[in-house]
């Protein structure tokens, strides 16, 4: 499957964000001694799958080939404890946005005051198109240091000096 997608750092949060739909992400990136993991085994919501994803072409992080296996929970849980992985947890929120579904990923634990938006596109032409709503700050897209193989395992500490430079704030959903 071809995802095309955008993610864009959080400016504000909408007020009734917290009204909205959501569920609890956890992702667990493997191997743990790669800097940059590119398999993932995901917990989201009631679901369970293994997933890999590489980029189409390396210069556009935004047209990602993904392959996803579907595990039982029981299945997810045996390969959490087999693999050593590094862990992030998350909440997502559905927040629909011009007839588009908002994905705000509201991170947990060490990461808490990060807020990544995720906009998915049908085709190249709407994702090409897309115009940022104004409750986004920046299009880090293509930005390697916000990608969640990336950001699993570090805390907000690890990656404020980068988040400084789009002038990003902390964010909190109360």
């Amino acid at each position: 499957m071809i995802e095309l997608e955008k993610t864009f750092l959080a400016k504000t949060l909408p007020d009734n964000l917290k009204n909205c739909k959501f569920k609890e992400i956890i992702d667990v990136y493997i191997p743990k001694t790669s800097e940059h993991p590119k398999l993932r085994l995901r917990k989201n919501g009631d679901k369970f799958e293994f997933t890999k994803k590489n980029p189409v072409n390396d210069d556009d992080a935004s047209h990602q080939k993904e392959q996803t296996i579907i595990l039982t929970e029981t299945e997810f849980n045996v390969l959490n404890l087999q693999l050593e992985g590094k862990q992030v947890r998350k909440l997502r929120y559905f927040y629909e946005h011009n007839e588009q579904i908002a994905e705000f990923d509201i991170f947990q634990n060490e990461l808490k005051g990060l807020v990544l938006i995720d906009f998915e596109f049908p085709n190249m032409d709407e994702k090409d198109n897309f115009q940022m709503p104004d409750f986004c700050l920046f299009d880090i897209t293509q930005e390697i240091f916000i990608a969640g193989g990336m950001i699993c395992g570090k805390s907000y500490a690890d990656m404020e000096h980068k988040l400084n430079r789009f002038n990003y704030k902390k964010l909190f959903l109360d």
